[in-house]
């Protein structure tokens, strides 16, 4: 924060920060464009000490990692690794999720090994702390502010209206409701008989956010459970109500991202659903996956990938990634990579889709076309499972000496479309390594 105030707030004086000055530089975009764009809300800068990450409106799609304990399996150690190994294949942010053992402890521990902005859904604390049927709306609240005063990034609420749970009751879904929190905040209300409490003290959580700038992300309750579980009227009404409170939020000087679209989207409708939510507000949108099938199970993170290529071609900006062990345990630490690297995959397609193809690939072709395995190694997307495949020079095993590369070479690149038989039948196939340039 600068003299006190916030991101929005400076941003709709007028005044550019540093922050917007880095993230404007690393996005390729104008400063004065990123001031705008934060002001009217169409794009958040999440921050952590030096580290400023944009999420919305002209920024590359970015990567979320959720990691932390359950009631099922507390190793405080192993999501510290996960922390870690998130940082280090290039996670844009953590959430940390944790609701077994000393949960204060463990995100600290996180915070001491990582440098990423960190988001937190304070109700899962409460929860954990002081029961599903036992907490207090002073303790929701104070929960809050703890956290914003150790330093999070991002807190996620899920701002479910009371008759939208109602709506559920008797309801045609197969899966019902799959929104961990949503479902903590929805039996609060029915146990209490009374409404959300994050609602009910907006403007005064609001005011929480705004002490350390941190970004409120609107959670998504009444999300799909599974493909089949179409759209319906109480995701109508809930994406309606964020983007009420999303403005609420952008008035008063927060930063606001809304999490839509669901886990499970029929792939036909993915585009149309991310078009949906953008006509609704132009906020910056954080989807889960989305999963375009129910029967991946064990490479859900393939088919999360896929989901998440697709929605973040149509315009999603902020991707939650999906594990291999979605639906089936919690994570392990090669979990996360391979979740994470499939879904960094997934934004580079979408942008490519979004800005047009990306100057890393055409490197990346380049040296393919002349065998150069460092340089393919250089603009990969995760280089160290590929360079243990790779050969250290010529052709791969996959053609040997019978290369298309190399056998079409000698024609495709001479001045005068001489076929260079050199007498042996038209065969151009030399022996040894490629001897070529790039043009």
């Amino acid at each position: 924060m600068e003299n006190g105030k916030t991101h929005v707030e400076l941003a709709k004086s007028g005044i550019i920060t540093p922050q917007m000055e880095d993230v404007a530089s690393c996005e390729g975009m104008e400063p004065e464009v990123v001031r705008s764009r934060v002001a009217e809300g169409s794009l958040v800068i999440m921050t952590r000490g030096r580290v400023s990450v944009a999420i919305g409106k002209g920024a590359t799609t970015k990567v979320n990692v959720n990691i932390g304990t359950s009631s099922a399996k507390i190793d405080p150690e192993e999501e510290v690794e996960k922390a870690r190994v998130a940082e280090r294949y290039r996670a844009d942010t953590l959430t940390d999720l944790s609701m077994g053992g000393d949960v204060t402890s463990i995100r600290r521990s996180i915070y001491q090994h990582t440098t990423l902005p960190i988001t937190t859904v304070p109700i899962y604390q409460s929860v954990a702390q002081q029961g599903i049927y036992s907490m207090t709306e002073d303790h929701l609240l104070n929960t809050i502010e703890g956290q914003v005063d150790e330093g999070v990034s991002s807190v996620v609420l899920h701002c479910i209206e009371r008759d939208c749970i109602e709506k559920l009751k008797g309801h045609p879904r197969i899966m019902g409701m799959v929104s961990k929190g949503g479902s903590f905040t929805s039996i609060y209300m029915l146990t209490n008989e009374c409404g959300n409490p994050f609602i009910d003290n907006f403007d005064s959580i609001m005011e929480i956010l705004k002490t350390n700038d941190v970004v409120l992300s609107l959670g998504n309750t009444m999300r799909s459970g599974c493909i089949h579980d179409k759209p319906d009227s109480p995701q109508q009404q809930e994406m309606l109500t964020n983007m009420k409170l999303a403005r609420r939020a952008n008035d008063s000087g927060v930063q606001v991202i809304v999490e839509g679209m669901g886990g499970h989207v029929q792939a036909s409708e993915v585009a149309g659903y991310v078009r949906y939510h953008k006509d609704a507000g132009d906020f910056p949108l954080f989807v889960a996956g989305p999963l375009p099938t129910d029967v991946a199970v064990g490479y859900d993170h393939i088919a999360g990938a896929v989901g998440a290529s697709m929605a973040a071609g149509a315009g999603a900006d902020y991707l939650c990634y999906i594990t291999p062990s979605e639906h089936l345990r919690l994570p392990t630490v090669d979990d996360v990579r391979e979740g994470l690297v499939a879904f960094r995959i997934a934004a580079h397609i979408g942008d490519s889709m979004k800005f047009g193809a990306r100057p890393q690939d055409r490197e990346l072709a380049r040296s393919r076309a002349v065998m150069d395995w460092d340089g393919q190694m250089q603009h990969a997307i995760e280089p160290e499972k590929a360079s243990k495949m790779c050969p250290k020079r010529g052709p791969c095993t996959m053609c040997g000496d019978f290369c298309a590369l190399e056998i079409m070479h000698d024609f495709l690149n001479s001045d005068t479309g001489d076929s260079g038989s050199n007498g042996n039948n038209g065969s151009i196939v030399k022996e040894g390594t490629i001897k070529t340039k790039i043009i």
